[in-house]
């Protein structure tokens, strides 16, 4: 090992322990961003030319080592003296089962329309000269690690960060510069890897964050849900990313008794959650009311909620980007709104673009405003 390269993985080590708090430190080989394998694919996967998987090592959230997996696409031709710059994209809410994140397996994962639509966003960054990464999440990949943390901070911070690293050290060819991006759930992957990149990968040329209609404050919605509410339509749709926040929540927080707040039918449909992809997971709500589910409010998991997946407001050291539907019904346009307000206050340099479509969708102003963008914070040359 070179003594650059032990640099770099002393450095991971002990930026994921201050991290992430208490843990067992990852055996030699196992540091963060170390690769497990990296295997080519034949021209035509994911709709592009040259893309591989890439297993890899990352840590959860109490600091332990968790094999994770993910995708690598290279623009075409020869990569330019300075390196491929690097884009991190982070895949919207798929579920919490292993083979869901569809990313090193697109063939196993369900949604083959949502899988497309991110292929294409995915090419239009390689096309334009980046080179793309795309985790699976933990528990969401090659490996079973145990359900999916749907919208834990950390892990996707971590499981993002640390496909960078693994896919620079088993390509050559890409620089240290990178951005990261993301729709819904990877909009929230996205806000939550730019607010530790700094601590958690200081040697890496980190630009800005650009996300579409990201998931954020709905640990402030949650505890206000109880068994009194009556049965409304709302609730029924959305029962299935409850379903997965309680689902890894309880994975990773077992003090906080998720059990305690479930029915006996809700306990079998948080066990059943924890393995299904977001297809199975959308008809759980189906008729349901949250009597069906709750036993008693959410109202004591505030705290633990928030611990679990609240994204920081403050410390964006690099622009952000925002791509916002209005009349978005998926994350509600008050969340929105809210996010917005506080990255103002918290005084993040922040580009915000509104548009009228569905949740996740970009109109062609947006996608033009977010082409413009990624352009602008890599308009330095990448760095080696």
């Amino acid at each position: 090992m070179s003594k650059n390269s032990l640099r770099v993985g002393l450095v991971a080590t002990v930026a994921a322990i201050s991290l992430l708090g208490a843990g067992v430190a990852p055996a030699a080989g196992q540091e963060p961003g170390s690769v497990i394998s990296a295997q080519a694919r034949p021209a035509g996967w994911h709709g592009m030319d040259r893309g591989s998987v890439v297993e890899y090592w990352t840590t959860d959230s109490a600091g332990n080592a968790q094999p994770a997996s993910g995708s690598l696409f290279l623009p075409a031709g020869d990569a330019p003296a300075t390196g491929w710059p690097i884009i991190a994209y982070d895949h919207g809410t798929s579920g919490s089962g292993m083979h869901c994140g569809g990313q090193a397996d697109p063939e196993l994962a369900p949604l083959p329309m949502m899988r497309a639509a991110e292929d294409r966003l995915i090419k239009r960054m390689v096309d334009a000269g980046y080179a793309v990464v795309a985790p699976d999440y933990l528990g969401l990949g090659r490996f079973d690690t145990g359900p999916h943390p749907y919208l834990e901070v950390r892990s996707e911070a971590t499981a993002t960060i640390d496909l960078v690293r693994a896919a620079r050290a088993a390509n050559g060819d890409l620089s240290r510069t990178w951005s990261v991006t993301g729709v819904s759930q990877g909009g929230h992957a996205a806000l939550s890897t730019a607010s530790v990149q700094a601590s958690y990968a200081p040697e890496l040329d980190f630009r800005g964050t650009a996300t579409i209609d990201p998931a954020s404050d709905v640990e402030k919605i949650l505890p206000l849900i109880g068994p009194s509410m009556p049965k409304l339509e709302v609730f029924a749709s959305a029962t299935s990313f409850v379903v997965s926040i309680l689902a890894g929540l309880r994975a990773v927080n077992p003090d906080a008794n998720v059990d305690s707040y479930l029915t006996p039918r809700g306990k079998e449909i948080v066990d059943a959650g924890a393995t299904q992809c977001i297809d199975e997971l959308l008809t759980i709500g189906k008729g349901l009311a949250p009597a069906d589910i709750l036993a008693r409010p959410l109202e004591g998991l505030r705290g633990p909620l928030a611990d679990y997946m609240m994204l920081p407001t403050t410390g964006y050291r690099d622009p952000v980007f925002l791509s916002i539907n209005v009349a978005d019904t998926i994350v509600p346009s008050p969340l929105h709104a809210a996010l917005v307000a506080q990255l103002g206050l918290g005084g993040v340099d922040q580009q915000v673009v509104l548009g009228n479509g569905q949740h996740g969708s970009v109109s062609p102003d947006q996608l033009a405003a977010f082409d413009g963008f990624l352009a602008r914070i890599n308009a330095a040359p990448p760095q080696r």
